[in-house]
């Protein structure tokens, strides 16, 4: 059972799932938790992020609002 648990956590991740809603799914109470236990099931979690920043960019004009120092402003 426990390594379906991890079977099923490193799918949902590589999915794409937040650590949040997976601690929720696992019964974790504390997401960093999960966090800590399963990072290491997230090794594409870079090629997602270049991914996802390619495709903003891709058209050679980002949307106002959503340049590089926008998506970090508070």
């Amino acid at each position: 059972m426990h390594a379906l648990r991890h079977f099923c956590a490193s799918v949902l991740l590589d999915a794409g799932e937040s650590i949040k809603v997976l601690s929720e799914y696992l019964g974790h109470h504390d997401p960093g938790f999960t966090l800590r236990t399963y990072t290491h099931l997230m090794p594409s979690s870079g090629t997602r992020t270049r991914a996802a920043v390619d495709r903003v960019f891709a058209d050679g004009n980002p949307r106002p609002g959503h340049g590089p120092g926008e998506c970090l402003a508070v």
